[in-house]
């Protein structure tokens, strides 16, 4: 007799991402089946307080009424628009106005993608178009930072840094390259902040000289690099490096999928320093996970190259089906509203009293580094703390990790490493912080009598 439930389905059918896949066909699936807030529930009838936000994404938390109806009324009006031929949806257009106005100063054009990595390649692409239109065509090649994570697609794989997105891949292509993550608790210039900024900016004028000035494109970083196990970089880092790219004549581009709409307190992480880059990608948040969607934001002085390039009438060549879907953007002005009524507050708020919590784990005997900015953070779990020294991968602690924090009732990021990882939906409020510093305290007491 066939099994058709839900677990016997998921091993025979469903390919799913960033898994070992015959572990996952032995281990089985956890089914997610609602979600209320910072909470949700699966088939076994367990709560779970949701510390990482789905994917990083669901920043308004779970079950807003307001976006659910606002997609159901613009499904029932119209459920699709193209973008091309001139063609266009109200929602779209609104959505491009309010995040030209939210955005960094310089970036008042949008293209809407569907996510964050083909949010990457359009930049790739319209980086590669520009210097062609600027008669500069031998400025290829792209530098980003090492343990960053700009996407898993064919171009954007290789400018992420993880071995995991590379092996077996072919990537990093000839034009990709990267040069040492600002991380002050294992650069070999920390912990002294100032000494990784000047080794980060001696780092990329040394690559650009190495590679050819008359042939690097771009400098791509996150403000903070999330998948490589949120690390933060020292303050004034992200500054330097845009100065450093103006002084080379190299585009400055942040990729803000994992930082913007609250995560890390203001609405973008730009904030932080008063950057304004050349390109931000922007995705998850941006919809609070509630529908696909990413956009790629430009300055007004790349769009007027890129714009005048071809001559009058001939189409820019590059498009994608589902670029400004109405339901998406009908989604993301709904999420706005929720950001721009509160949530952003409550995130600058909370996140304060977070980053305060999470000292309490300084002095555990497994904790090599607390890292925070906002609702962003990680405990890096180590060996040995004198020495810094990573568990082996034969302890499987990433497994571990997860296993323990399920059973209390937690879901956080499990880095292979032996890194927690958290991103709460930005909603959260401080007695649920202290909820989930009492079940990491309760998931780390089980990792460590193990």
């Amino acid at each position: 007799m066939l099994d058709n439930s839900l677990e016997a389905l998921d091993r025979a059918h469903l390919v799913h991402p960033v898994v070992a896949l015959r572990a996952h066909e032995r281990r089985g699936v956890t089914v997610l089946e609602s979600g209320k807030g910072c909470y949700l529930s699966d088939n076994q009838g367990n709560e779970l307080l949701d510390g990482f936000a789905g994917l990083w994404c669901v920043n308004a938390g779970y079950g807003h009424k307001s976006v659910v109806a606002a997609a159901a009324e613009q499904m029932e009006r119209l459920p699709y628009a193209t973008g091309y031929f001139h063609y266009g949806s109200e929602p779209a257009i609104r959505l491009a106005a309010e995040l030209a106005e939210l955005a960094p100063r310089d970036l008042d054009h949008v293209f809407f993608t569907l996510g964050g990595s083909d949010a990457v390649d359009s930049v790739i692409r319209l980086v590669r178009y520009y210097w062609n239109a600027k008669g500069e065509p031998n400025k290829k090649h792209f530098i980003a930072l090492e343990a960053g994570y700009h996407g898993s697609s064919s171009n954007g794989s290789g400018l992420t840094a993880l071995p995991m997105f590379h092996d077996k891949f072919d990537v990093p292509m000839p034009w990709q390259h990267h040069i040492p993550s600002p991380n002050p608790y294992r650069h070999p210039a920390g912990p002294d902040g100032n000494a990784v900024i000047a080794a980060s900016v001696q780092a990329l004028r040394d690559k650009v000289a190495e590679v050819g000035p008359d042939k690097v494109a771009a400098f791509i970083m996150e403000p903070i690099q999330g998948s490589g196990g949120v690390i933060v970089p020292p303050d004034g880092f992200a500054k330097a490096m845009e100065t450093t790219c103006r002084e080379l004549g190299i585009l400055f581009i942040v990729d803000e999928v994992i930082t913007a709409f609250g995560r890390t307190g203001p609405m973008f992480a730009c904030e932080h320093e008063g950057l304004n880059p050349d390109f931000m990608t922007i995705a998850k948040g941006l919809t609070s996970g509630y529908a696909p969607m990413g956009a790629v934001l430009m300055a007004k002085h790349i769009y007027d190259v890129i714009a005048d390039a071809a001559s009058d009438g001939v189409p820019l060549g590059h498009g994608l089906t589902y670029s400004g879907h109405p339901v998406s953007a009908a989604v993301g002005l709904e999420v706005l509203k929720l950001y721009r009524g509160g949530m952003i507050e409550n995130s600058i708020k909370v996140g304060a009293y977070f980053e305060e919590r999470l000292r309490f784990f300084r002095d555990h005997p497994l904790v090599g580094d607390i890292r925070s900015k906002g609702l962003l953070a990680a405990i890096e779990l180590v060996s040995d703390k004198k020495t810094k020294a990573k568990f082996p991968s034969e302890k499987k602690l990433a497994s571990k990790l997860s296993e323990a924090g399920y059973r209390n009732k937690l879901i956080f990021r499990a880095f292979p490493d032996g890194t927690l990882g958290f991103a709460p939906p930005i909603c959260i409020t401080e007695t649920e912080i202290d909820l989930l510093i009492d079940r990491v305290d309760a998931t780390l007491k089980v990792i460590s009598e193990a």
